[in-house]
This record gives C-alpha cells, sequence and structure tokens, in this order.
C-alpha cells in the first residue's frame, strides 16, 4: 500500500499554526507523508499544491473565521481542475453551524478542537482509501 499524502496549510491571514504542527506530527508518526505549506495560503496555492504532489487530502488549518470565504473557493478550484482530493478542514474556532456548512458544500470533515488524534488518523486514512 502506498502511503497516504496530506497537504496542510493554513489560508488567508491566519497565523496560528501550532495546530497545523501537532496534526501535521500525529499524521506522520501514523506513517503518512505530509506536504507541510504553513501559513499564508490561499486556495489557488493549495490546490495546486495539492494537485502537483498528488495529495490524497487537503487539511486546511483554522483559528480564524477567514475559512467560510476561502473553502468554497478551493472546493470549487478543485472540481475545475477535475480534482477528487478531499478536503478537511480542523481548528479552534468551527462551531456547529459551520461545520453543518462545510459538510454541506463538499468538506469531507470537519475537526473541531479537542478531537481525539486516533479519530484523525482513521478518518484521514478512510478518505485516502
Amino acid at each position: 500500500m502506498t502511503k497516504v499524502r496530506i497537504v496542510i496549510g493554513m489560508m488567508g491571514m491566519d497565523q496560528h499554526e501550532v495546530g497545523a504542527i501537532a496534526v501535521s506530527r500525529i499524521l506522520m508518526e501514523a506513517g503518512m507523508e505530509v506536504i507541510y505549506l504553513g501559513r499564508f495560503q490561499s486556495p489557488q496555492s493549495m490546490a495546486n499544491a495539492a494537485i502537483d504532489e498528488a495529495a490524497d487530502v487537503i487539511g486546511i488549518s483554522c483559528h480564524s473565521w477567514e475559512y467560510l470565504n476561502f473553502v468554497p473557493d478551493l472546493l470549487k478550484l478543485l472540481k475545475e481542475k477535475n480534482s477528487d482530493i478531499s478536503v478537511v478542514v480542523g481548528g479552534s474556532v468551527i462551531t456547529a453551524k459551520d461545520k453543518e456548512q462545510l459538510l454541506s458544500i463538499g468538506v469531507a470533515g470537519v475537526f473541531e478542537a479537542g478531537i481525539d488524534k486516533t479519530e484523525i488518523v482513521n478518518s484521514i486514512k478512510s478518505l485516502a482509501s
């Protein structure tokens, strides 16, 4: 079996990368290949990197509400590029209403603050298979 490949980053001006770094470490320890893009990404840079890296999943870390504006654009770009890469969103500011909205527009998974790391790993593996 090939390694699961996941691109992780933050879009917009969100500078809170501790969560993204922690999740990246968890996924690497679970045997996945993580391509960490870091802060200040755009929907275009996330989509391009994921396609160029043949990623199975895109992980968006969010600790500001900018994801509500950027994630729909990311999903649109992936569709335009005929890409079926799954998108997951995680972070401390996600409300129940935001989670419902994200799932309704096509986000494959939403990880709220405090989620167990085993659930994250299992979800990513499932999405990549």
